[in-house]
């Protein structure tokens, strides 16, 4: 099954980047598990086209954990992508953290989300989401976006949990070491917690959790 899975994902971005250009795709890493795997999938169909040069798209909000940055920036070299971050615009020393969590992740994830899309010029915009991961993912698999202005594309959208974790293990992918301290979907730090043995992203706050149509028509994934 997973193969098959595998397989269908590797179609379809051989054929975005028939159809775009190698040159107009980009990956929205975060730097997570499910991100991480599109990356990777990414990069194969780029070796097979010659194309050395991954390109990938991070936002930096500011607080998010310090071994999910020190996973990124370390894959970024081992890997050799070229990986712009963009940060939010705002003072983040006077900035009121979580406190409003639709302001908040407006603010710092989809403002410079939309920015990096339109200064990178990207057409379209691999993700990492999947549809088993919140009822609000059950999404197509190509989506046609405003904010961000461009097509996102979700290669793992029919992937389950175990089904990220079974590509890391058999692919021996690095992955942020959160994940083997009960973690099982990293956000920002104020609003993620370890799991307790419930949903994958019942360690997320449940107040942003149940916003999520909301952000998504803001222009969040």
């Amino acid at each position: 099954m997973l193969e098959r899975k595998i397989e269908a994902a590797q179609n379809e971005l051989r054929q975005v980047a028939a159809e775009y250009g190698a040159d107009n795709i980009s990956v929205a890493w975060t730097g997570g598990k499910d991100s991480t795997v599109t990356l990777h999938m990414w990069k194969n169909i780029l070796a097979e086209m010659g194309v050395e040069c991954v390109t990938a798209l991070n936002i930096d909000t500011g607080c998010k954990f310090p071994e999910v940055l020190h996973h990124r920036d370390t894959l970024t070299q081992d890997w050799g992508i070229d990986l712009t971050i963009v940060r939010p615009e705002v003072d983040m020393s006077q900035y009121p953290i979580a406190q409003d969590k639709i302001t908040c992740c407006a603010d710092l994830k989809i403002e410079p989300l939309s920015r990096g899309v339109k200064q990178q010029d990207i057409e379209v915009l691999l993700t990492g989401i999947r549809k088993d991961e919140h009822p609000d993912r059950d999404r197509p698999l190509r989506e046609q976006r405003d904010r961000p202005a461009c097509l996102m594309m979700h290669p793992v959208l029919d992937f389950t949990e175990m089904d990220i974790w079974a590509y890391t293990m058999q692919f021996n992918l690095p992955y942020c070491p959160l994940y083997d301290s009960g973690y099982r979907s990293l956000g920002c730090v104020p609003c993620t917690k370890p799991c307790d043995g419930g949903e994958e992203r019942s360690g997320r706050d449940g107040d942003k959790e149940a916003k999520m149509d909301m952000l998504r028509s803001l222009g969040y994934f």
